[in-house]
């Protein structure tokens, strides 16, 4: 009774506010999950329901990517009980799952009322969505490629082999078509099913991640193992592993056409697929975290910066140099190292390219975090899932690069440094760690700096805020003085001042895009020399430096492909 007296004396004046608000703007309230219940605070609900709802989803996801590596686990240590279509009707089971919560999502929670009141503008960037259609579509043309082979060799090959491509395209299309429509969404409806349903798609995507990963290095074995025995016209190599000596035998590719094409096409696609599979694990963690995300309108960008190929001329001139190097280096590896026995001067070719490329880049990377020193703008310190998302990645897939790096010097010193092969790859190794950690700090510092503008431009907006603060009352003292502030430093620091600084750090910018680019290509279409060289893998082992190079190539490819679009994103904000 003495509730229900205090609760008519006077009416909340959160109940004032939203009764006061449009309807189609109210205040959307969470589910009646059991920690609204015993909570005191409105706001105090919120924080609990949406840990609470991360936690749950998260330990979905864990559990899902658990089950997943022991399948996979078991698949590659006892081939005989666990077989690689019983890891594969596995992951069928979850992406039948998946397409149908993006179905549902689609027909039934985005068209609920209020379900997207709000949309992250920093999430899902076009480069983003353009590289989910992008390796989407290669992956796609990949599984084609599977179900045209395991076709012409179907008296070898189970169904599973022709079912299970097939419900990967269905779940690619699907998925694509899913990011690129609400990549930007903060759903404001059922909020612990949305959760479960994003971590159970991306603990999908990490489990065909980790298959296409260690199917890819099951080949690169395979064909680096039979060269050896070319060379050595012995079996011992490849008779000492039955399960790829059993591989190798039992399905024999016809000496056709087409058969050919299937298996270098199938071959060739193999990277993008592990791409596109990182890809979208990185879009939908930012669509987790914008669930129940509420953005008010003074943390929304004033502008949208766009990219303006202005002010920039050696950097593309020297990038596009480094380019065409970089593809004649990359075409004479490759007719070389397809040979039977690889020439010892194509190495040096390789790792001299090398050698010469990453000072450059690491030089025009430490300059560039100067001169971020030396303007003096304001940090963008408003939260934003995509750039401390952006951050993560940059550190985590460089710790391949920088793993393989290490493993490769420890190698070469407690080997026979002094060799000129052995010399190149420990000066590769040395320089790809320096050049990995400068152009981190470089892109780091870029994306937590302000967008830069005209001064004319800068007035205009800071008349707008000053507009905006007098006419909405929910924003604060304090936050109004931040604001005016900020416009004020930007103010006085003209363009005239700055503009040989932004000239700068666009031409580095661009150029690192271009050189980051030609180093995604290399390894990506086949320029693996740290198979070929055998100076790591007669050193640690086989199966070691097969094991060390599994964790680290994917995650170099990886980190060449997020850093372009780091770069163009510190481009854009020069």
């Amino acid at each position: 009774m003495s509730d229900n007296k205090v609760s008519k004396q006077k009416p909340c004046h959160r109940c004032k506010r939203s009764a006061s608000t449009p309807p189609d703007t109210a205040t959307i309230h969470y589910e009646q999950f059991w920690l609204y219940r015993h909570c005191s605070s409105v706001q105090q609900r919120d924080r609990q329901a949406q840990k609470a709802g991360q936690l749950f989803s998260g330990l979905l996801a864990m559990n899902v990517v658990f089950l997943g590596c022991a399948f996979i686990s078991s698949m590659i240590f006892n081939h005989v009980a666990i077989t690689l279509g019983d890891v594969w009707i596995l992951l069928s089971i979850l992406k039948v799952l998946c397409v149908c919560w993006i179905i549902y999502y689609l027909l039934g929670t985005s068209r609920q009322p209020h379900a997207v009141l709000h949309r992250d503008p920093h999430a899902g960037p076009i480069w983003i969505r353009g590289s989910v259609l992008l390796f989407g579509a290669f992956s796609i043309l990949l599984n084609v490629f599977q179900i045209g082979y395991s076709a012409i060799l179907i008296h070898c090959k189970s169904r599973v082999d022709i079912v299970f491509p097939s419900i990967e395209i269905l779940f690619i299309c699907t998925q694509a078509f899913f990011l690129w429509h609400h990549a930007k969404d903060c759903i404001q409806v059922q909020h612990n099913f949305t959760r479960c349903g994003l971590m159970l798609i991306i603990a999908t995507n990490l489990l065909l991640w980790l298959l296409a990963v260690t199917n890819d290095t099951i080949h690169m074995e395979i064909e680096s193992q039979l060269r050896e025995v070319e060379q050595r016209f012995s079996g011992k190599a490849l008779f000492s592993h039955p399960y790829l000596c059993n591989k190798t035998t039992s399905c024999i590719c016809p000496n056709t056409t087409i058969c050919k094409v299937f298996q270098k096409g199938y071959i060739l696609l193999y990277p993008f697929n592990t791409e596109y599979c990182l890809v979208c694990c990185s879009v939908l963690y930012v669509m987790w975290k914008n669930v129940g995300r509420r953005i008010s309108h003074h943390h929304l960008p004033h502008i949208k910066p766009k990219f303006k190929f202005q002010g920039v001329v050696f950097g593309p001139l020297l990038g596009t140099i480094a380019v065409i190097i970089g593809i004649c280096v990359f075409m004479m590896y490759q007719i070389q190292a397809t040979g039977s026995a690889p020439n010892r001067q194509v190495f040096v070719m390789y790792y001299s390219y090398y050698i010469v490329l990453l000072p450059l880049m690491s030089v025009g990377a430490v300059i560039g975090t100067i001169i971020h020193a030396l303007e003096k703008k304001e940090l963008d310190t408003l939260k934003n899932p995509t750039r401390s998302l952006d951050v993560i990645l940059l550190m985590g897939a460089a710790l391949g690069q920088i793993g393989m790096s290490y493993f490769s010097i420890v190698a070469i010193v407690a080997t026979d440094p002094r060799d000129l092969l052995n010399s190149l790859i420990l000066s590769h190794s040395v320089l790809l760690i320096f050049q990995n950690i400068t152009q981190n700090v470089f892109i780091i510092d870029g994306l937590h700096r302000q967008p830069s503008m005209s001064p004319g431009k800068e007035e205009e907006r800071k008349e707008e805020q000053n507009h905006e603060a007098c006419d909405q009352r929910q924003v604060s003292m304090l936050e109004l003085g931040q604001e005016i502030r900020k416009a004020s430093l930007s103010y006085i620091h003209s363009y005239s001042h700055l503009t040989w600084k932004r000239r700068v750090l666009r031409e580095i910018s661009f150029f690192l895009v271009l050189c980051n680019f030609i180093l995604w290509v290399m390894p990506t279409f086949g320029a693996h020399p740290v198979f070929e060289n055998g100076l790591e893998k007669s050193f640690y082992g086989y199966s070691t430096w097969f094991a060390i190079v599994n964790f680290g190539l994917p995650l170099g490819v990886f980190y060449r492909m997020h850093s372009v679009g780091g770069l163009l994103e510190v481009y854009i904000t020069a």
